[in-house]
C-alpha cells in the first residue's frame, strides 16, 4: 500500500539568529514546495507554513511562520515536512515513482532469489542509497540506488531486482597465518 504522506523536505540546522532554517528539498521542482499545503510533520499533527524561502548554495533558507528565534529553529532540526500524496502530481512514466514507494518493497536477486526488504532510502549527498533488511535477518545492507545495482523496480508487483555484487560481500575473517 502506498504511503499516504510523502516526505518532501527536511529542516536542517538554524541559519542565523532570527529563526531561519536550512531546508533540504526533495521535490523535482523545489519552487513547487510553496504550492503544497498543508505541510505537516510525519504524524500530520503539526503544520508548517513559509513566511519566506530563498535558494542557498546546496540547500534553501526558509523562514517558517511562528519560528522567530534560533532556539525555536534549533528545535526543528531534522524535522521532516510531509505532504498528502493526493496533492502531488501523478508520475508520468512507468518507471517514475516517489522514493516513499520503494520502502517496503521486496528485494530479489537477478536470479529471483529472495534478498530482503527495503526499509529506507537515504541521500548522504552522493546519490540515493537503499537500506535493505536481509531476508535471513541480521545487519541491514546499504546498496547504491543505481541501474547497475538495481536494474528493475516494479512498484505494482511490490518488488525490485538487485544485483548486489561486491556491495553485499561480507568480509571474510583473516586466514590463520594472517592473524597476530
Amino acid at each position: 500500500m502506498p504511503n499516504e504522506r510523502i516526505l518532501i523536505a527536511r529542516i536542517g540546522a538554524p541559519h542565523g539568529v532570527r529563526g531561519e532554517v536550512r531546508l533540504f528539498v526533495f521535490a523535482q521542482d523545489p519552487a513547487a514546495l510553496l504550492d503544497y499545503r498543508p505541510l505537516t510533520d510525519e504524524a500530520g499533527r503539526r503544520r508548517f507554513e513559509f513566511a519566506a524561502l530563498r535558494p542557498a548554495k546546496d540547500h534553501f533558507v526558509a523562514r517558517l511562520k511562528g519560528v522567530d528565534s534560533r532556539e525555536a529553529a534549533q528545535a526543528l532540526t531534522n524535522e521532516g515536512l510531509f505532504v498528502a500524496r493526493d496533492l502531488l502530481p501523478a508520475t508520468e512514466e512507468e518507471d517514475d515513482f516517489y522514493q516513499a514507494d520503494l520502502i517496503g518493497l521486496a528485494a530479489v536477486t537477478t536470479e529471483g532469489a529472495p534478498f530482503g526488504k527495503v526499509v529506507a532510502v537515504h541521500d548522504f549527498g552522493a546519490g540515493d542509497i537503499l537500506e535493505i533488511a536481509p531476508e535471513q535477518g541480521g545487519k541491514t545492507l546499504m546498496l547504491p540506488f543505481t541501474r547497475a545495482v538495481v536494474p528493475t523496480v516494479d512498484i505494482r508487483a511490490g518488488r525490485l531486482v538487485v544485483d548486489p555484487g561486491e556491495w553485499a560481500r561480507e568480509e571474510a575473517p583473516p586466514a590463520e597465518a594472517d592473524r597476530g
